[in-house]
């Protein structure tokens, strides 16, 4: 399931996330890479202790809190903090996949990676390239979103980032530990909701089909969830 998900930064954020960004100290993007990604990652990161880092990542995560699309469609147990890159011209990330366990840096604290996340902080009229590419049973989807959208998909997926041919491109990357580790119930269970929410908007939000179908999407929820 790859879910476009639109409007987690408001304007006023994006240009304060632009502004942190064009000021900070950018590092090797391979400082996060395994020893296969490592091969093919070429871009710059903020260093994840950064204070840069630390504020942008909040700010992020509460954004994400209050976004019911983000909540429908991740179920969100544990979110990774974000991390940052951009990518100048001649940059690339040649296909990979991300690691499955995530070790949050100076806590004790692991995430299983469920989902991948990235949410786009340039607009794409401002750089070249630089497209998500993500590959699935289905054949390869591209992502080359509004500053401040965000693409969720499963982090099981390959996936590169292409050439930037002119321009910087931006983003924040990330990681979801579900509650629904399977992907094909979260899929249902999404499908579920987003149906409820149409039925509701048709009828009435207490509608005795839309209670009885919030009912059984709820008991699924309970059955599927690990809390």
């Amino acid at each position: 399931m790859i879910v476009h998900i639109p409007d987690v930064l408001n304007e006023q954020q994006i240009v304060h996330c632009r502004d942190v960004m064009q000021h900070a100290t950018w590092v090797d993007g391979r400082v996060t890479a395994g020893y296969q990604s490592a091969d093919v990652k070429d871009n710059r990161q903020l260093p994840d202790d950064s204070k840069e880092a630390h504020e942008l990542g909040d700010m992020i995560i509460a954004a994400l809190e209050r976004h019911p699309l983000f909540i429908t469609a991740a179920l969100p147990l544990r979110v990774f903090p974000p991390l940052f890159n951009r990518y100048d011209p001649g940059m690339s990330f040649g296909t990979h996949l991300d690691n499955a366990i995530r070790q949050v840096p100076g806590t004790p604290y692991r995430v299983r990676t469920d989902l991948a996340m990235t949410l786009f902080l340039s607009q794409p009229e401002e750089y070249d390239g630089g497209e998500l590419v993500i590959d699935d049973v289905y054949g390869a989807h591209t992502a080359k979103l509004p500053a401040g959208d965000m693409i969720l998909y499963p982090a099981s997926s390959l996936h590169h980032i292409t050439t930037v041919t002119r321009g910087t491109r931006f983003a924040a990357f990330f990681w979801a530990q579900s509650m629904v580790q399977d992907e094909g119930q979260r899929t249902l269970l999404f499908d579920l909701d987003m149906a409820i929410n149409k039925v509701s908007h048709a009828l009435t939000q207490h509608h005795p089909a839309v209670v009885a179908l919030t009912n059984c999407y709820h008991n699924l929820l309970r059955r599927c969830a690990e809390v």
